[in-house]
């Protein structure tokens, strides 16, 4: 493993950083990792979703603890829903599957960088990607 990339198999007890309502999950993330990450005041890390072999910027969701664990663990993305309070697994209803290659943790490791394979769109409008709909003007 290099610079901030993270292990695909963590064990060991989960740390306090799951969102107020989160649903109680079985799983437990490296405390090593739990100890680096930083998390907004709601428990929440960002967590870009990069299409592994393009570079290609799909989406931005949300992780805490349970759901970076379950994304390493499973090799499928798990984002928390801020709005419906709860984990969701990409493509689980949609199809728009996101197989995790690699996750990185930024330098100030208040980021995450999840390279996957996108099957389908990865916008839930059906882009591809959550930037394609509206680009704004640059001053010239």
């Amino acid at each position: 493993m290099t610079g901030n990339a993270l292990p695909s198999n963590p064990t060991g007890p989960r740390s306090s950083g799951a969102p107020s309502g989160a649903a109680s999950g079985s799983g437990r993330l490296d405390p090593a990792i739990a100890a680096r990450l930083k998390r907004d005041a709601d428990g929440l890390v960002p967590a870009i979703a990069q299409q592994y072999d393009t570079g290609e910027v799909l989406m931005l969701g949300w992780m805490d603890d349970e759901a970076l664990h379950r994304t390493l663990t499973t090799g499928r993305c798990t984002y928390w829903s801020r709005s419906r309070r709860e984990y969701w697994v990409k493509g689980d209803t949609s199809g728009h599957v996101q197989h995790v290659k690699s996750v990185a943790l930024d330098c100030d490791a208040d980021t995450l960088l999840v390279k996957v394979d996108q099957v389908g769109a990865a916008c839930h409008t059906g882009d591809r990607t959550c930037f394609d709909a509206d680009v704004l003007p640059l001053a010239k």
